[in-house]
């Protein structure tokens, strides 16, 4: 295997506004042979995003997983948790073209989206195109 079909884990942590597309991520990488960590939220009913983006991040950053995508309504929140975490550097991505320079020109090691911002559609091709 060669360094560009290398598959790699993805950390994944939500609230409850990113739950739908979470699951819909999660199974995009799983059929595309990525291995993936859930650290939930596993509903859609209301919790604190800190609980779950806080444990996702940390994965990243101990070298548990090698990237991580978190997601609530904006995902300005969980990008802003994300970022507390030492060695974090997590991008709000809401365009192919953010997602492109996130890993481009920011080595973002995790990403943000906001469910309630864009369609799930363009959240499948946002993560696509920063992997």
């Amino acid at each position: 295997m060669t360094i560009s079909e290398k598959k790699y884990k993805i950390a994944l942590g939500c609230d409850h506004a990113g739950f739908e597309y979470k699951e819909a991520i999660k199974g995009f990488l799983q059929i595309d042979g990525y291995e993936t960590k859930d650290f939930g939220t596993f509903s859609d009913e209301s919790v604190d995003y800190p609980d779950f983006i806080r444990p996702a991040a940390e994965a990243v950053a101990e070298g548990l997983c090698d990237f991580g995508i978190v997601l609530g309504g904006s995902g300005n929140g969980e990008a802003i948790a994300a970022n507390k975490v030492k060695g974090i550097r997590c991008a709000l991505c809401w365009s192919e073209d953010t997602a492109r320079l996130a890993k481009q020109h920011n080595d973002a090691n995790v990403i943000s989206i906001g469910q309630r911002q864009i369609t799930k559609e363009l959240a499948l091709t946002i993560v696509r195109t920063w992997l």
